[in-house]
């Protein structure tokens, strides 16, 4: 492997013009850049615009493009020239199809974050071509039974397969726990990145009195029934609906920015909560980090199809919580194997736990706030993420492949992974 990579990086930032989705895949472009890579981001999802002031999609990609111009501008103006969006596969912005052209004909990897844009058709023929899951259970499940409520599914996993390596957020998809169908596809864990420097000056903010816990999520439904070996999971509605009644057990205040149209907003407010619009607090890539930083913590559940099958999903957006010096109490879908709890983050399954963790944090807020910090430089920042997920992206070997302890793993692995995942020599 190069020590200097040529890496295209792609998202849904165009489709999903909002703070937290542009801060999912952009991490991902400013770590790699971080890292010393000539790193690139390009986007051709064939989707119109979800407009985020208008509420609904549009054809019209100026939004879109203006979305990206602003984000480089003022958050990577050393990137500004290198990036790439191709609205419905048409219309190019950023850089010229020319310029792309030859960025592809050049690149030595092809990162597909959340697999949603299509493969250039003049990619190098050396270039490692890499999918990446980021929606662990969701899409195993969509590939293992084809559900006829899905939109084009043969096309889409048709492109899944065609790429070279499989990374997942499913760090724990060879433990002997976990309910996902691995298919015939050579999985290779890997976790969610936060670059360190965005959040920085967040870090030491005092907090005005009475900083709620808070979480952005979507209140949203699958299309259809996501069934496997005969049980049905769910988005995060139904892990929501086992703790609507925290905010009556626990004296700190809780906020939830949720997004979805189905949402039961009478009775999230009789049960206590606080809602905030969330477009009000994801509007911009800055409403994210100040939404963030204005926060005591997180306090979040996961997708049911996260949590239900034991995958070891780790949020990008606790990440950036992390990142924040903020501590994050979240459900647990077996990432605690991998990630060290306890302190600045605090795993929990039950209501008792989550009230418990919620008490633990609110109790000594400084220590747990410079601990959250501790979990986010060792175990998510870019040097700890990146180098051991390029080398499994280069490793030929058909094994399972783990992040090492002090890497990015805890060395608190299971004991019921298979030899070679533990990161145990």
């Amino acid at each position: 492997m190069k020590s200097k990579l040529r890496i295209i990086t792609c998202g849904m930032v165009g489709a999903h013009p909002l703070g937290g989705v542009a801060w999912d895949y952009f991490h991902y472009l400013l770590a790699l850049s971080e890292l010393g890579h000539d790193v690139y981001y390009h986007e051709d999802t064939w989707c119109w615009v979800n407009n985020p002031v208008l509420g609904y999609p549009t054809d019209d990609p100026t939004y879109a493009a203006e979305y990206f111009r602003q984000f480089f501008e003022k958050h990577a103006p050393q990137l500004k020239d290198r990036w790439h969006y191709l609205h419905l596969h048409e219309k190019h912005f950023g850089m010229s199809k020319a310029e792309f052209d030859e960025i592809a004909r050049t690149a030595d990897v092809f990162l597909n974050v959340s697999g949603a844009s299509m493969i250039p058709d003049n990619l190098s023929p050396n270039c490692v071509k890499v999918f990446m899951d980021t929606d662990p259970g969701y899409n195993q499940i969509v590939m293992a039974t084809d559900p006829n409520w899905g939109t084009n599914v043969d096309g889409w996993v048709k492109t899944v397969r065609a790429h070279d390596r499989h990374l997942t957020y499913a760090e724990n998809i060879y433990g002997i726990d976990c309910l996902l169908p691995r298919l015939d596809l050579d999985w290779r864990p890997t976790r969610a990145v936060v670059t360190l420097e965005p959040w920085q000056s967040f870090r030491d903010r005092q907090l005005p009195a009475g900083a709620p816990y808070t979480t952005v999520m979507s209140w949203t439904y699958f299309k259809g029934p996501l069934v496997w070996d005969g049980v049905e999971y769910g988005a995060k509605a139904p892990e929501f609906e086992k703790f609507m009644d925290l905010p009556k057990r626990v004296n700190v205040p809780l906020t939830v920015a949720a997004a979805g149209y189905h949402k039961p907003e009478a009775r999230i407010n009789a049960a206590g909560w606080q809602q905030v619009d969330s477009r009000a607090a994801s509007l911009s890539p800055q409403d994210y980090l100040e939404f963030i930083a204005e926060s005591a913590g997180e306090w979040s559940v996961a997708k049911n199809c996260y949590v239900a099958p034991r995958t070891g999903w780790f949020s990008c957006r606790t990440a950036c919580y992390l990142a924040a010096g903020r501590p994050a109490v979240v459900q647990d879908t077996g990432w605690s194997r991998f990630v060290p709890c306890g302190e600045g983050l605090l795993a929990f399954s039950t209501m008792d736990e989550a009230v418990a963790g919620l008490q633990a944090v609110s109790s000594d807020p400084t220590r747990h706030r410079l601990a959250a910090y501790d979990v986010a430089r060792e175990y998510v920042a870019p040097d700890r993420v990146l180098p051991p997920m390029l080398e499994t992206i280069f490793s030929a070997a058909r094994q399972p492949q783990h992040l090492p302890p002090g890497k990015g793993a805890s060395s608190g692995a299971s004991s019921s992974l298979p030899s070679g995942l533990s990161g145990k020599s």
